[in-house]
């Protein structure tokens, strides 16, 4: 079998188990050809199980309209988010402290993130983690 060649790339971050055709994805497939239910319904089923949470997906589309698509994990402010109990970071972080989160919600949101960060160990995933934090206004105690 011949190897599809691919026509583009799309990344995309979308509530997860509630996609539909309309922006962003109705706007990010449609220019490349794709049946744009049939990708909504793949995604919807693929991440009813995390609803509630922000899941970003890159879509590789292939010259002959097909799709296959892989999930990531769900973006670091949006964990750090949750686990503060908050519904936006500081608006003048370093000056401004919204939110605590323990060494133990740190460690576990590093490893969720770890398969898409740059870290060679879970330290490294915890020290990007805090960064994130930091620039956010929550503290880790």
């Amino acid at each position: 079998m011949a190897k599809k060649k691919v026509a583009a790339i799309v990344k995309v971050q979308i509530p997860a188990g509630k996609a539909s055709p309309a922006p962003p994805v109705g706007t990010a497939l449609g220019p490349h050809g794709v049946a744009i239910m049939d990708f909504v319904k793949a995604y919807n089923a693929r991440t009813e199980s995390q609803v509630g949470t922000i899941v970003p997906v890159e879509i590789t589309i292939y010259e002959d309209r097909t799709f296959e698509f892989i999930l990531k994990t769900p973006p670091t402010p949006v964990l750090l988010r949750q686990k503060a109990g908050l519904d936006k970071g500081a608006t003048e972080p370093g000056k401004q402290a919204v939110g605590r989160i323990t060494e133990a919600d740190l460690e576990e949101i590093a490893k969720i993130k770890m398969p898409d960060l740059n870290a060679y160990d879970i330290e490294a995933a915890k020290e990007q983690v805090r960064g994130t934090a930091r620039s956010m206004g929550i503290a880790v105690t």
